[in-house]
């Protein structure tokens, strides 16, 4: 774990120096900064260690109503519950008037699956005149052709042996 916000939350909390003078010190946004304190004043150190969160839709909708219900402001909600993104309650309340509860669920990961294209038919559009077509394909056709007719065949031969039976 970086040590580095710990200590520098502690030099302010301790008032060895104001936030602003903190934060250009080092080189942090001081809304950033702002959040480390609150953070930390709220979970202690674990409020400064890096957080790899996945939330379902229940946790996320009880998090919005405790907002509501106690009139909190996003940053106030995100350090009470330790949610270390600070953009997160607003996707959240704009999926949930969206969508409602079903809008909350995680996103499924990875690339969406598209539908194979159904085609009519098995067949390649036959070329106008047989001149023009390559030996492959025609003999491609060919091939195509005498199974069609095999197949017709073996049909009609075995409803004529169901037929005489």
């Amino acid at each position: 774990m970086d040590t580095r916000p710990y200590f520098w939350v502690q030099q302010y909390l301790t008032d060895q120096a104001g936030l602003k003078t903190i934060a250009n010190q080092h080189g942090i946004e001081q809304a950033m900064f702002r959040r480390w304190v609150r953070s930390f004043r709220q979970h202690g150190e674990s409020g400064l260690a890096p957080k790899y969160s996945h939330y379902n839709a229940a946790f996320k909708l009880s998090v919005l109503q405790h907002m509501w219900d106690n009139h909190l402001s996003q940053q106030e909600t995100n350090a009470y519950f330790d949610i270390r993104s600070p953009t997160c309650l607003n996707q959240w309340s704009a999926q949930y008037d969206a969508g409602g509860m079903a809008a909350l669920e995680p996103a499924p990961k990875g690339r969406k699956k598209s539908p194979m294209p159904i085609a009519e038919n098995n067949t390649a559009p036959l070329p106008i005149d047989d001149e023009t077509r390559s030996r492959e394909e025609l003999i491609a056709e060919n091939k195509r052709l005498r199974l069609e007719v095999a197949y017709i065949k073996k049909y009609n031969a075995l409803v004529q042996a169901k037929a005489q039976s």
